[in-house]
């Protein structure tokens, strides 16, 4: 794993504000989007966790403004690119979850702040175990939280939302039993998966196996967090002994050829996060991230955003990354999208449907005179 080389972060902001952001941010912006991987303690808004902050006297150790806790929650170009850093973030979040109405909010603001930015169909996942912890709440209160959440701002908004129970790895072996029968309980609420992160590179995996094997018989999609920063037998791992059905992140399969043999033979589809990878030291930049040749390797790559609050991204960012830094075309983005609606969590009825609806809305972007001037200007 690459650690110790400050963010790329002058990079990322002259892509964000650059001539190629102009013209594009707002086509990309309008363009319906799918998100597989998101995780709900990652999208928290930093005025909420202030306002949290302020409300229950979390004692953080700083003033209790946005400029101090910024810092705490999102990564910044002062800091090294470190995958424990990374992590470290959601220790920090673990402080807010203070009450049901806080859990609520959190998953109502995730999902409506997936919609602003034309997300159309939402995979997010939450770690029901670390959500309890803080003030001892019940798995199933949370999950029943998280669910109510997600539920209103489904109702509000127009989006589609899934849900991904978490578990991570090093976690009791009796709490993860509980969350993936919870999950697999939940399956008529809206929980389709599980998914397992946390740290690849040191938390032993064994003691987990059973559970993800169980879920998989019990009809639950797995996605498993693996060569992110760490080898590409992680990979192997994941699809030959837990069954993963998709790949969270997955970018060091480039360091493999017989990886890349099996994702592209079984059609296991790649979730990858550019920032975040640059942000975990996973990716030296965009200029070097792994996702081009990944994608003309002929793997089925889609683009997501991880954590929008810690990595300050949106889907419209990660797109725009992946043109004006990565050197990938309209077309491909296209492709990367389709590759996403089949990848989705859905039955093949659902699936369908989804695709008929983002079809007609690209239809109508592509025919706009906008877009239509762009690929002009391109040529």
């Amino acid at each position: 794993m690459r650690t110790g080389r400050a963010l790329p972060e002058p990079m990322r902001i002259r892509l964000r504000h650059g001539p190629a952001a102009r013209f594009w941010r707002p086509i990309l912006h309008r363009m319906p989007k799918v998100d597989l991987h998101r995780h709900l303690e990652g999208s928290l808004r930093l005025s909420t966790l202030l306002e949290i902050a302020r409300q229950h006297r979390i004692d953080l150790g700083l003033d209790l403004t946005l400029a101090e806790i910024e810092p705490l929650v999102r990564f910044t170009s002062a800091e090294p690119a470190d995958f424990q850093r990374f992590l470290a973030r959601f220790r920090i979040l673990r402080r807010f979850y203070t009450s049901p109405e806080a859990i609520r909010r959190m998953a109502y603001e995730a999902v409506v702040d997936a919609a602003q930015d034309r997300v159309r169909y939402l995979e997010l996942r939450f770690n029901p175990a670390a959500l309890a912890q803080a003030q001892g709440f019940r798995l199933e209160e949370v999950m029943e939280w998280v669910l109510e959440g997600v539920g209103q701002a489904q109702q509000e908004a127009p989006i589609q939302v899934r849900l991904i129970a978490t578990i991570v790895r090093g976690e009791d072996p009796a709490v993860a039993w509980r969350i993936a029968r919870l999950a697999a309980d939940g399956r008529p609420h809206g929980i389709v998966g599980l998914d397992l992160a946390g740290d690849e590179l040191r938390a032993p995996l064994e003691p987990l196996i059973p559970i993800f094997r169980w879920a998989r018989e019990q009809g639950l999609f797995l996605t498993i967090h693996a060569g992110e920063v760490g080898s590409p037998a992680h990979i192997r791992h994941a699809v030959l002994v837990l069954g993963a059905h998709r790949i969270g992140h997955g970018i060091q399969a480039v360091r493999d050829p017989a990886v890349l043999c099996l994702l592209r033979e079984r059609g296991i589809p790649l979730e990858v996060c550019p920032t975040s990878n640059l942000h975990t030291g996973a990716a030296a930049g965009f200029h070097h991230h792994p996702l081009p040749d990944l994608y003309r390797l002929g793997l089925k790559v889609t683009l997501n955003t991880d954590d929008p609050s810690i990595s300050d991204t949106t889907l419209t960012d990660e797109y725009l990354f992946a043109m004006a830094g990565m050197g990938l075309q309209w077309q491909d983005l296209l492709r990367m999208f389709e590759n996403a609606v089949e990848a989705a969590f859905l039955s093949a009825e659902e699936r369908q449907a989804l695709a008929r609806q983002i079809q007609d809305e690209l239809l109508d972007l592509e025919r706009s005179r906008a877009l239509r001037a762009g690929f002009e200007e391109a040529s």
